[in-house]
């Protein structure tokens, strides 16, 4: 009897969706065409990604992540990297490339949207040093990252986003978002912070019909005047299923409770491509979950029986 059995092509879930993620950006495997190629550009975006998921500091997890796990053989990797070799690989793959790798990872069909901003602590401080400076008085400056999420609802994958270190508007960053999108029909939702007559036409204007409640006139105003705009008095009505919108604010948990405690760089630019790879492992993280459910793995076993038989001569 002779038994042939079809292993599964990929070792894990995750390993699965770095190769497609890889081959779907379209990325060189060396940007160099001469000196150094120790390393692809696969290796650095699977290490990079595996880094961000162990919350670990970058000797903790080459020590007890990467060296003592088959990571190294999944990988190919003829040698583990340094530290100072990590910090040229977090400066080669700027928010332009990570936000090409975010669209990669887009679902197929998006129809109802949503967008919400939050808050990151951005510094790790010590809470009983915190204490002690209060009653000094002396309490350093903290420093302040406001993250804004644009969301499918459905599959709960975050489209776009935008970090900023500095006090702005959520009409103005909702402005650049929605700028750069270029998904067309589809239907967005936002809180009263959101409400202003220029978003909606931009809004409109890159495909997205947009939902935001009307913000209380002033009492002094008569009760019957309507609120200035076309798209804004549309606004008075909400639809049945603008109550998805909380939905945002259940990614906005996640992040925080299983992900981002707080944002360790120090520099503006590089608290911005944290916060993308973060967002990178997040949306990996949610194909795998509907994945799961879609795809059921099939194991191919093929049985050859041989049975001796008596002839008459």
């Amino acid at each position: 009897m002779i038994q042939q059995i079809v292993l599964p092509k990929y070792k894990n879930k995750l390993e699965e969706q770095l190769i497609k993620l890889f081959h779907s950006i379209d990325l060189p495997l060396h940007f160099n065409k001469t000196g150094n190629k120790e390393f692809t550009n696969y290796q650095r975006i699977s290490i990079i990604i595996l880094f961000q998921r162990s919350k670990k500091s970058i000797r903790q997890f080459i020590d007890e992540d990467l060296k003592e796990s088959k990571w190294i053989s999944y990988l190919g990797l003829k040698k583990v990297p340094k530290k100072s070799t990590w910090h040229d690989w977090l400066i080669m793959f700027d928010m332009k490339i990570i936000r090409k790798i975010c669209r990669v990872l887009l679902p197929k069909e998006i129809k109802l949207t949503s967008i919400d901003g939050t808050g990151f602590d951005s510094w790790q401080r010590s809470r009983h040093y915190e204490k002690r400076a209060l009653e000094i008085g002396d309490l350093p400056h903290m420093p302040y990252a406001k993250a804004d999420l644009f969301i499918d609802v459905k599959t709960q994958i975050i489209l776009d986003f935008s970090l900023i270190t500095h006090r702005e508007h959520d009409v103005k960053v909702a402005e650049r978002i929605f700028k750069r999108n270029e998904i067309k029909n589809i239907i967005g939702l936002g809180d009263k912070g959101y409400d202003s007559e220029n978003l909606h036409e931009i809004a409109r204007a890159n495909g997205i019909t947009f939902y935001a409640p009307v913000r209380k006139m002033d009492k002094k105003a008569c009760s019957y005047k309507k609120p200035k705009g076309f798209y804004r008095r549309k606004c008075i009505e909400l639809p049945e299923f603008y109550g998805m919108r909380w939905i945002n604010e259940t990614i906005n948990s996640v992040l925080k409770r299983t992900q981002i405690n707080s944002l360790r760089s120090k520099k503006c630019f590089m608290k911005q491509r944290e916060f993308g790879w973060q967002v990178i492992l997040y949306n990996i993280k949610r194909k795998i979950k509907i994945s799961r459910g879609e795809v059921n793995q099939t194991f191919f076993c093929l049985i050859v029986t041989l049975c001796p038989f008596r002839t008459e001569q």
